[in-house]
């Protein structure tokens, strides 16, 4: 049998901690004609697309993170880390209309950054979990998903109006109606990770290790990256 190829992808998570229904996290609703996942709710991200290793990136990863993301590649790119972040970035900012970014020149292609004068910046991004979606799919991932303070946003968190239209019904939802949703499995494996993050006092902080669901052949294997 013929698979389809995987493909490099990364995912954000974007956590406030201080709304009045405790920590949220900003979801959307796929279409329910998307060829992958339809009517699910998800968070915002996508396939990292040819430009986005080339990216100009206000600030560079945090060592760690970068090397966290470098482990274990299927394919072949030495670029993985800032292409996996500037996808993140890019697909927060085109399927919700907000950015995580600092005064400076915008990567080409990238409009919304452009109007307002921001460089995307991964430095506070948290590499928290990552996952290959199983063989029986017509679409394949391997999708990386990266925690991100709702601090680190630029302008209104709650001002969706630049948002294409991949994602209805963005809101942010509190982590303790979250999983009550229509939510992809691996998603409510990953908010269970999240809350648990969330409950440490301090700042943000990812795990020492990556917890890694890898459906890379028919039968799933569970690892941890570190």
């Amino acid at each position: 049998m013929n698979l389809p190829p995987i493909r490099d992808a990364a995912t954000v998570i974007v956590l406030d901690r201080d709304t009045p229904q405790g920590p949220a996290v900003l979801m959307g609703q796929r279409g329910a004609t998307a060829a992958f996942m339809p009517s699910k709710y998800v968070f915002p991200g996508g396939a990292v697309d040819p430009g986005d290793a080339a990216a100009r990136l206000s600030k560079p990863l945090a060592a760690e993170q970068r090397r966290l993301l470098a482990l274990d590649p299927i394919g072949e790119h030495p670029d993985l880390p800032e292409a996996l972040a500037a996808a993140a970035l890019r697909e927060l900012a085109e399927e919700t209309g907000l950015i995580a970014g600092l005064p400076g020149d915008a990567p080409q292609g990238w409009p919304l950054h452009a109007a307002r004068g921001l460089a995307p910046d991964p430095s506070a991004l948290i590499y928290v979990f990552r996952a290959v979606t199983p063989p029986r799919n017509t679409r394949r991932f391997d999708a990386r998903f990266l925690l991100l303070d709702a601090d680190r946003l630029e302008g209104d968190r709650n001002d969706f109006s630049a948002a294409c239209d991949e994602l209805s019904h963005l809101h942010w939802v509190p982590l303790t109606e979250a999983r009550a949703l229509d939510l992809p499995f691996i998603t409510e494996v990953v908010l269970a990770e999240i809350a648990a993050i969330a409950a440490r006092p301090g700042p943000l902080r990812g795990p020492e290790r990556v917890p890694f669901f890898d459906n890379r052949g028919e039968v799933p294997r569970f690892s941890w990256l570190s």
